[in-house]
């Protein structure tokens, strides 16, 4: 068989990873502000009407790499013991685009005078579109790839627990429950695919060093069956409460740093570049970047927020 061109190679990956049974949700460098992605019970955690919005770009350079890009929203209500979200999704890797709507309902329980622990559940549609028959092949016609998956949608739930403190969080979830299948068949050749389950656990503190200087770590590992464990370690300094500089190891691929700034007490904005070391693509690729927004809306019952929120 001739050697595929890199262009060949990236698209024939993304349609077949909905075979392997291997990690398929998009990573995020900026986990720990995009937590509602990957925690329903993230929701209503900040006193505000809290809007993210991310971009990634992986893989910079290399033809049909992936795009992602999310949107929260969420707030708690006027009885402090729910909280409300929403997160849209749109994720595209060479011919493959997989967008999902998901609503988010936590329910906030007191532990303790300065404790939390949140209970949430999820639930949404995703929509999977696969132009097979773009993909340049060794074999051109063959029929496994000849029909496309046109606009497939399926159900979606999830569940999370979150414990947080003033300085110290932990999480546990399971976003994506229902194992979907996707197939597209053509004269009994048929490409099938399953979405696997995915758990998750987060976790993070603040550590105060003085007055200028805090430092922040934190932490995101994903399970699913058919693949290694994959842990996400950041360690950030943050200065005078308004300057982020950290960086970042992802376990089996990526190195990288995170920059962050304040723009007030409300508007956030971040920027990552990491490098996947672990992957032979990353001698044809210029790495990742990634750019996020966070503004927190002043809720009508509240002037301000009377404590920072680190999380």
């Amino acid at each position: 068989m001739k050697i595929f061109n890199k262009i060949t190679i990236t698209l024939i990956l993304a349609v077949t990873c909905f075979t392997l049974k291997a990690q398929q949700a998009p990573m995020y460098t900026h986990y720990m502000y995009n937590t509602l992605v990957v925690n329903p019970a993230y929701a209503g955690s900040r006193d505000a009407l809290t809007v993210t919005a991310l971009h990634r770009s992986q893989w910079v350079g290399f033809e049909g790499a992936p795009l992602t890009q999310t949107l929260t929203i969420h707030a708690p209500l006027r009885n402090e013991h729910i909280g409300l979200g929403l997160f849209v999704m749109n994720d595209k890797i060479g011919p493959v685009n997989f967008s999902s709507v998901t609503a988010n309902f936590a329910y906030i329980m007191k532990v303790s005078r300065k404790a939390k622990l949140t209970l949430g559940l999820s639930a949404g549609a995703n929509m999977i579109q696969a132009n097979l028959n773009t993909i340049s092949l060794d074999q051109q016609n063959d029929p496994a790839f000849l029909n496309n998956i046109n606009n497939k949608v399926s159900p979606d739930f999830g569940f999370g627990a979150y414990y947080s403190r003033e300085r110290f969080y932990a999480g546990l979830s399971t976003p994506n429950l229902i194992e979907n299948n996707y197939t597209s068949s053509n004269d009994g050749n048929t490409l099938a695919g399953k979405n696997q389950r995915h758990y998750f656990f987060i976790a993070g503190t603040m550590l105060k060093i003085n007055n200028n200087l805090s430092f922040k770590p934190t932490t995101l590992i994903k399970v699913t069956a058919g693949a290694p464990i994959q842990a996400d370690i950041t360690a950030s300094f943050i200065m005078m409460e308004k300057f982020l500089l950290g960086a970042m190891f992802r376990s089996g691929d990526a190195t990288g740093a995170l920059v962050g700034f304040d723009i007030s007490q409300q508007f956030h904005i971040g920027y990552s570049y990491d490098w996947s070391y672990g992957l032979s693509t990353a001698t044809y690729n210029q790495g990742s970047h990634e750019l996020l927004l966070r503004y927190d809306f002043m809720l009508n019952n509240k002037k301000q927020i009377h404590t920072p929120r680190y999380f």
